[in-house]
């Protein structure tokens, strides 16, 4: 099914309706399924994009750039030091300079504001490959992995595990509201989203027949889960001295192999990455010398495990993000 959504940006779950998000799902399989058979979709041959990347990332960018690739098109990657905006440029005037000479634009960076302000004056298409608040492109192949895995996503029970105020559990949240789901923020009080974004996913929920929950116990809340997701615990851009509070508050919301045999024997394990299951990282051996802990967010155990479907859900990333620029450039 290929979805139409021409000269449309691609900001947050919430400005799609459920059909759209549905759409591209099923657009994202059908290209995924091109690209296994070998058979060329360079369908947006000849385009421009620019990637700018205010924050580093390596599924984000390959993602892109290999997408690009496969559609036909040229993108040109603008890290914090290629690109002046909002230090000599302001935001308006770096969309306007880009919109002229590119067909669409992707952006990861900070507030959201800064993505929206980017596609008001850009005159073409703009991504958001993520920001404080929103990660719309990652909750697109969270979902078809899901999908993938259950046949569906109607009535699937999610469980996000830890701090749900950012993008993650704000983007969760939003599209499991969209899609029918039930979705679940387990973690201490002060770590459940926004109220008002709360809000704005309930009444969402209303008319989609989706459940909104938010528990502060892991065993109550994993309960016949289909998926536990989890993500690190502090966010790039936080200040180091927040490791020892999210470490305290939320080491009891550690995804285990116990909360996985809780939800029951068809729950899957995911998580956006990177992660901390081990010490093969320069962090997590740093916080392993400071705080005497081998592993974070996930366990290794859970994190190998056969239940652990996150490799296909970073694969992912590519095809639907291949969705969305094919959307919203293809002719």
């Amino acid at each position: 099914m290929v979805i139409s959504l021409k000269g449309k940006s691609f900001l947050k779950l919430l400005d799609f309706t459920p059909a759209e998000i549905a759409g591209l799902i099923d657009y994202a399989s059908e290209l995924k399924a091109q690209k296994k058979a070998g058979i060329p979709h360079r369908i947006c041959e000849g385009k421009n994009i620019a990637l700018i990347f205010e924050k580093t990332s390596t599924r984000t960018r390959c993602a892109f750039e290999v997408a690009a690739a496969d559609l036909g098109m040229h993108p040109v990657y603008l890290d914090s030091q290629g690109s002046q905006i909002g230090k000599k440029e302001s935001i308006a005037d770096t969309a306007r300079v880009l919109g002229g000479m590119f067909d669409g634009i992707e952006y990861r960076g900070y507030g959201q504001e800064l993505v929206e302000e980017l596609a008001h004056y850009a005159g073409v298409p703009v991504w958001n490959g993520l920001t404080n608040e929103f990660h719309p492109t990652q909750i697109l192949a969270d979902f078809l992995t899901i999908k993938e895995q259950f046949g569906t996503l109607e009535g699937k029970k999610l469980v996000y595990m830890g701090d749900a105020r950012y993008n993650m559990g704000n983007s969760l949240m939003v599209g499991c509201a969209k899609m029918g789901m039930h979705f679940v923020a387990c973690a201490p009080k002060k770590y459940f989203p926004d109220q008002a974004l709360v809000n704005e996913c309930a009444k969402i929920a209303s008319e989609t027949g989706a459940t909104l929950e938010f528990i502060e116990d892991p065993i109550v809340a994993t309960k016949g889960a289909d998926v536990i997701y989890t993500d690190v615990w502090v966010s790039m851009g936080e200040p180091d001295n927040v490791w020892e509070e999210r470490i305290r508050e939320l080491t009891p919301y550690r995804v285990t192999m116990e909360l996985m045999n809780n939800a029951g024997e068809g729950c899957c394990f995911m998580h956006c990455l990177p992660a901390f299951h081990d010490l093969k990282t320069k962090i997590g051996r740093e916080i392993y010398d400071k705080f005497e802990i081998d592993c974070m967010e996930v366990t290794d155990e859970v994190f190998e495990s056969e239940r652990s479907i996150v490799f296909q859900e970073a694969e992912n990333r590519m095809h639907t993000i291949k969705a969305v620029m094919a959307a919203t450039l293809a002719n």
